[in-house]
């Protein structure tokens, strides 16, 4: 009994993980079918002042695709290039 409730205590804490996992994968995959990488984005986004947690980024990667679009072009707008 006092196993099965640790247990449950970490996967608990765990499941959280998991799911931010999936949240990650779920927007480079959408970012990568639009032209960007998943670490440029997410830049891109706080450079744009853009304030949106992974969860809804990836609802709209599976919902709503061209709100999701919009945002990508965003990040790509705010990203500063600086050549060496």
């Amino acid at each position: 009994m006092l196993k099965s409730l640790s247990y449950s205590f970490r996967d608990r804490k765990d499941r959280k993980g998991d799911f931010r996992q999936l949240w990650i994968v779920r927007i480079n995959a959408a970012c990568r079918a639009n032209g960007l990488s998943y670490s440029s984005f997410i830049a891109g986004l706080k450079k744009a002042g853009v304030e949106v947690n992974r969860k809804m980024l990836a609802e709209l990667a599976l919902h709503d695709v061209s709100v999701f679009a919009r945002l990508v072009e965003m990040a790509k707008g705010s990203q500063v290039t600086t050549l060496a």
